[in-house]
């Protein structure tokens, strides 16, 4: 077995505790359902949150779905010119006995932008 990463991204409309917590809560969703992820198989998530979302660390959502005996990290993005804004990105690293071009990433509303290439179509 090999631990791979798995990406995700979203949007956020709002720097609100509702609308971070729900984004999230569909992107970590999302992310399981399309790769069939056993929580016992999560080393670790890290959350990445641009400058502009601060009303709430994005780990606090996956608290709420269940994960908590899995170590969570949330972390500010970091600031480039032209960046997205109000964005959550997440990491999965995942024990799989996939091979890397089986996983799917999953890039959610405005943050399909990131990596057209891997946005699926009626995604």
């Amino acid at each position: 077995m090999r631990c791979l990463g798995v990406r995700g991204a979203t949007t956020v409309a709002a720097n609100s505790r509702d609308a971070i917590l729900e984004a999230t809560s569909e992107l970590l969703s999302e992310v399981v359902a399309a790769n069939g992820i056993s929580m016992d198989d999560v080393a670790s998530i890290v959350f990445t949150a641009t400058v502009d979302l601060d009303a709430v660390y994005p780990a606090v959502a996956a608290r709420g779905l269940g994960w908590t005996e899995t170590p969570l990290l949330c972390m500010q993005e970091m600031q480039a010119e032209g960046s997205l804004r109000q964005c959550i990105r997440v990491l999965f690293h995942w024990n799989t006995e996939l091979v890397p071009s089986e996983v799917r990433h999953i890039y959610l509303k405005g943050a399909r932008e990131l990596r057209p290439d891997l946005v699926e179509e009626g995604r």
